[in-house]
């Protein structure tokens, strides 16, 4: 019953077909700072200039300009105690605070799914498509990892609260006439927790941003860039260019993670910290090639690196496998370990693929382009009936 695409009726397919001023909502989980999450609401804002943002917490000066533009509403968890800090802590409340939103009289609703945002309650005329960054990881894959790592408190209370959630979150996704999933990884787990197939449209990436070098300006030193977080596994790369002794360049925070690698690492490894973007740009266009041992719902970063005329090395598991064409534009490896990476690395050198060609790999990132998202977006509008004509463009 659920792989049923559940259409409006035929008079408001044609409404919503003959408006351009189709009133549009929203719903994005949290807005405290911009991330993957919320450069998608950005392009989303871009397509629907006149729509409404709905959250549950929202910190304005960490915002951009284009989000700031809109009306943003958010939901009774913003006037909870310190909830700009500790909105998490509130989870539990926040289904609750979605459907107590009232959404009459939109003709569109469209919901940013990474945290609870999903299980608003649509006007029965007004389709619902569900954008998914992923299932919620703390309450699905991730769970029993992040309960290892909380306090002794939330430790105890997380069973409970997870199993009610995991209650909502499965029956509110009968709620979202369309799931759009932004890479094959995650339309998997949309299909394994939820039981609903999902379309596939990438996130929009600024190749723009960024552009390749000459071939004589190129370094002899590999990159890994983006958050030292455990998950995308800086330790791996770290011990694996300890023992093979080539160059590497590691870009990223937090400080007191990049201190303990640091600590760690031999000569042959710089550690930059946090960079001015212009440094990031030129480090990426350098270097022989960007390291990614980590398994993410999508990645950026490589397709960034891509952008910059350079190759990628990844892990051959989650979002890199919608990104990184193997042996065309970098290598994909299979054993997440030491000896697996420094196999990987020493695979790319022999069979040449450091010298890939720059221009070709540029093309093939401007694939991931904001176009490319509208355009996407747009077909996946089309089948629930709604047509946004030059909103797509």
């Amino acid at each position: 019953m659920h792989d049923l695409v559940k259409l409006p009726e035929s008079n408001q397919v044609d409404r919503l077909r003959a408006s351009s001023e189709m009133r549009v909502a929203l719903i994005h989980y949290w807005l405290v700072g911009m991330r993957g999450g919320e450069k998608v609401l950005e392009a989303l804002c871009r397509m629907f200039p006149q729509a409404d943002i709905y959250t549950h917490v929202v910190v304005p000066e960490k915002l951009s300009e284009t989000l700031r533009q809109h009306r943003i509403e958010t939901t009774f968890i913003s006037r909870l105690p310190m909830a700009a800090k500790h909105y998490q802590k509130y989870l539990p409340f926040m289904p609750r605070a979605l459907e107590q939103l009232d959404l009459t009289g939109y003709d569109l609703v469209i919901s940013s799914e990474s945290g609870p945002a999903k299980g608003v309650i649509a006007p029965p005329e007004a389709p619902h498509l569900c954008y998914c960054h992923s299932p919620m990881r703390y309450l699905w894959d991730q769970y029993h990892i992040y309960r290892k790592g909380a306090g002794r408190l939330t430790k105890f209370m997380m069973p409970h609260i997870a199993h009610n959630l995991r209650q909502w979150d499965v029956t509110s996704a009968a709620r979202v006439d369309r799931f759009v999933a932004n890479s094959g990884h995650i339309a998997a787990r949309i299909n394994k927790y939820w039981r609903r197939p999902a379309g596939i449209v990438h996130p929009p990436v600024f190749v723009e941003d960024f552009a390749p070098v000459a071939s004589e300006e190129l370094g002899d030193f590999y990159l890994w860039a983006g958050e030292l977080a455990p998950y995308k596994r800086p330790d791996l790369v770290v011990d694996a260019f300890n023992r093979l002794g080539r160059k590497l360049v590691v870009i990223g925070g937090p400080e007191a993670t990049r201190k303990a690698l640091e600590a760690q690492a031999k000569g042959n490894v710089t550690f930059l910290g946090h960079v001015p973007f212009a440094d990031l740009k030129a480090h990426m266009a350098r270097c022989k090639a960007l390291i990614f041992p980590g398994e993410e719902d999508f990645g950026i970063i490589p397709v960034e690196a891509m952008a910059s005329g350079r190759p990628v090395i990844a892990y051959g598991r989650g979002g890199a496998l919608d990104t990184v064409v193997d042996g065309q534009t970098g290598l994909l490896f299979k054993d997440q370990s030491v000896e697996g990476l420094m196999d990987a690395i020493e695979r790319f050198e022999t069979e040449g693929l450091d010298r890939l060609d720059s221009i070709a790999l540029v093309d093939y990132a401007r694939g991931f382009n904001e176009a490319a998202f509208r355009a996407g977006i747009a077909q996946e509008l089309l089948q629930l009936g709604v047509d946004v004509g030059c909103n797509a463009q």
